[in-house]
């Protein structure tokens, strides 16, 4: 499969140039701080509907289609009284560090201020909880200096700091995590209703990425057909197609990061009517996707299948259609 002539590329943060910003510390934006609280947010994801190779054979990189998820991270931005020291700051490493590159690519000064910051993400599991905080702290900032958002400054931050998911961008993406690159938008025609669980443990995706490029190489021609389908699904805008894809990446997965409930989820999926199966590839989430709402009766008993494997049953819309 050939990379699309559209594929998007990061740009890494730069200082700032000569000019520098204005002498009188508001930075090359020219703003004066906020008035009130600003917010910046984003959305996590449910593992992915497709991780595996690019295309099949040579040596492969890992390619993502992330399942966003209507669940958040959000980081706020309340200007305060330059008197007094500040206080300390509740973001996390990697969203400290994003702040940093955004105030040295654009020239700018943080004004005195308080940050806070909440979560619905879990971590560790697969739900892009690092990623979605620095994204939102990124679009705090874009608020906070009167800035419009870019994503190729967010994306070419998160090339300094991580592998990153593609919540970013708003939409379904194509895109290798490792090397920042979105090869292909899809766009926001496709959602779902899921009904998940999240089994016990974290995964280190970083220990584990050799084991999946070695499986990727011995399956490849499996994953190149599945990923062709998956972009036809979401190309004539086919939810139903797109999940059959989702549940042979899961399957897939299964050979080398099996997910104890999958087996049970996947002999099930007919009787509960689902449309397919998903997992978090690299994650501890695995569940089912619906086309359509579950009605209450439904949901009682998925509820009830999930809770005799040992779990509880959480439901949420993923996608966007």
């Amino acid at each position: 499969m050939r990379d699309p002539a559209g594929s998007h590329r990061p740009r890494p943060p730069e200082p700032p140039g000569r000019d520098g910003p204005p002498p009188d510390g508001r930075g090359r934006a020219g703003r004066r701080p906020p008035k009130g609280t600003v917010s910046g947010v984003c959305r996590g994801t449910l593992g992915e509907l497709y991780q595996g190779p690019l295309r099949a054979g040579g040596e492969p990189d890992i390619a993502l289609v992330s399942f966003p998820v209507n669940r958040h991270s959000w980081v706020y931005f309340t200007p305060r009284d330059a008197t007094g020291p500040p206080p300390a700051s509740p973001l996390g490493k990697k969203a400290a560090t994003a702040a940093r590159l955004f105030l040295r690519h654009y020239g700018l000064t943080l004004p005195p201020g308080v940050w806070s910051t909440h979560s619905e993400l879990r971590v560790g599991v697969g739900m892009a909880s690092s990623t979605a905080d620095v994204v939102a702290t990124l679009r705090c900032l874009y608020r906070v200096f009167g800035l419009p958002y870019d994503p190729d400054v967010v994306l070419g931050v998160l090339a300094g700091i991580e592998r990153a998911d593609s919540v970013f961008l708003d939409e379904f993406a194509l895109h290798l995590s490792g090397r920042h690159r979105v090869v292909r938008r899809l766009g926001t025609d496709i959602g779902f209703h899921t009904a998940f669980v999240t089994e016990p443990g974290t995964v280190d995706t970083q220990a584990v990425t050799g084991r999946l490029l070695a499986h990727y190489r011995r399956r490849g021609e499996e994953y190149e057909r599945c990923l062709t389908d998956l972009l036809k699904g979401f190309d004539s805008g086919d939810a139903a197609a797109v999940a059959r894809a989702a549940t042979l990446s899961a399957t897939l997965s299964q050979e080398v990061l099996p997910k104890a409930t999958f087996g049970e989820l996947l002999a099930h999926r007919e009787r509960f009517g689902a449309d397919g199966v998903f997992v978090a590839h690299t994650g501890c989430l695995t569940g089912y996707l619906f086309t359509r709402r579950p009605d209450p009766d439904l949901a009682c008993d998925l509820s009830a299948f999930f809770h005799s494997l040992g779990h509880q049953c959480s439901f949420a819309q993923g996608g966007y259609g």
